[in-house]
């Protein structure tokens, strides 16, 4: 035996871990070692009764294709003053494998370092891992799982459009993705919705509720002109994150706080926070619509993979053992669009605080101005007129002035 492989998950789940951790485990036992599968990430690994599992061949074949993770999966995040060598030293280990986000990364790079120091030497890479889509990968390298995530989105979408049309109703969608909005837009524009809102289009306008009443309105009165009275607006749960407090407090909706006097939006559901404020915009405002409130979230991080993923996960996990033959160590792998594997440091990413970025949907490419320029329906200056019918004032639902575009 050459020792022992570590793996662990970290953050929330996505299509694809066990894929992953089975191209782990059968690539190095092939070559001799031992695959110990940690549970509930770094949660139990100091306490001197880590929470473990050994990963045979059998197992690996097994679990490769199912979604959630084989590994139960934690957000705990240990303080440097946690940190031991007993785990590592006693199963000889070689190599940590980590799969999540930035955080498990940036968790496992102290570890490295804290081994290091007291003369423990091993490797550690990662595996970039988020339905959000948004580490810093190199272009046109989605994180995994986000197009898995992706595809059960359109599949729950699609139901909801059918269900508009049917009922004559609109829906309010709101979609998971922290900062950025990757998951509502590919949702969005997959599903031909008539509105999506995500962060990013805020570039020269402030966040607020009544910006994102006023677009949803604005297609409202669009699809109205069209003599269409149904409809879906997307909205990113992202949006969230560049409001003020006060913004969001304001807004009459009922939430708990933390202990830091900041609103628990976990504990909400986004989607009927905007529904019932876009309720009462409406009654104001007499358009006779009724709309209805569906959230998009939880539902997608445990599907099984689809093929995409499943390849570009097993590659990643065949590419960790090509970085650890290289001697590569404290790096994330890559798997490009040939399935090019190379390392990405974390150093390479981060801020002047050693905060990764989350890279955002680019707001300048061509795939984002086709979409918002001739995908979507709202209130133009061409439709005023027409409008007026509706409101007295179409000027404040134009959606290149909501925006200050």
């Amino acid at each position: 035996m050459k020792g022992s492989i570590a793996i662990l998950a970290g953050g929330g789940p996505a299509p694809g871990i066990n894929s992953v951790i089975a191209s782990v485990a059968k690539v190095f036992l092939k070559d001799g070692y031992r695959i110990i599968g940690l549970h509930e990430g770094y949660k139990t690994l100091f306490t001197g009764s880590p929470k473990t599992i050994d990963i045979d061949f059998e197992m690996a074949d097994r679990i490769h294709n199912q979604g959630g993770s084989f590994l139960v999966m934690s957000r705990h995040k240990p303080k440097d003053a946690d940190f031991n060598t007993d785990f590592f030293v006693s199963n000889n280990v070689k190599l940590l494998v980590t799969i999540g986000g930035d955080d498990t990364a940036s968790t496992a790079n102290r570890i490295s370092k804290f081994l290091a120091a007291n003369n423990v030497k091993i490797q550690n890479i990662h595996v970039p891992k988020t339905i959000d889509n948004d580490l810093p990968l190199p272009d046109g390298i989605p994180t995994f799982g986000y197009q898995s995530a992706k595809q059960e989105g359109v599949r729950l979408a699609t139901t909801v459009y059918e269900d508009a049309r049917t009922s004559g109703n609109w829906f309010v969608v709101s979609a998971m993705g922290r900062e950025a909005g990757h998951l509502a837009f590919g949702i969005g524009a997959a599903c031909h919705y008539p509105m999506i809102i995500i962060p990013e289009m805020f570039n020269k306008a402030e966040v607020t509720f009544d910006r994102i009443l006023r677009l949803v309105i604005s297609s409202m009165i669009k699809r109205k002109i069209l003599g269409i009275s149904y409809g879906v607006a997307i909205i990113s749960e992202g949006v969230f994150h560049f409001m003020t407090d006060d913004e969001i407090t304001s807004s009459g909706i009922h939430f708990t706080f933390d202990d830091h006097g900041h609103p628990e939006l976990g504990n909400v559901s986004k989607a009927h926070i905007f529904n019932e404020l876009l309720q009462k915009k409406t009654k104001e405002l007499k358009l006779n619509v009724k709309s209805r409130p569906v959230e998009i979230g939880y539902e997608v991080r445990c599907v099984q993979p689809i093929a995409f993923d499943m390849l570009y996960c097993a590659l990643m996990g065949i590419g960790v053992k090509h970085l650890f033959d290289q001697g590569l160590t404290s790096c994330m792998v890559v798997s490009g669009p040939n399935g090019d594997i190379t390392p990405l440091y974390l150093k390479d990413v981060e801020d002047e605080n050693g905060k990764v970025k989350p890279r955002l949907v680019n707001m300048e490419g061509q795939k984002s101005k086709m979409v918002f320029e001739d995908s979507l329906q709202y209130i133009e200056p061409a439709d005023y007129e027409a409008a007026r019918k509706y409101v007295p004032d179409p000027e404040n639902y134009d959606f290149r002035k909501i925006l200050n575009w």
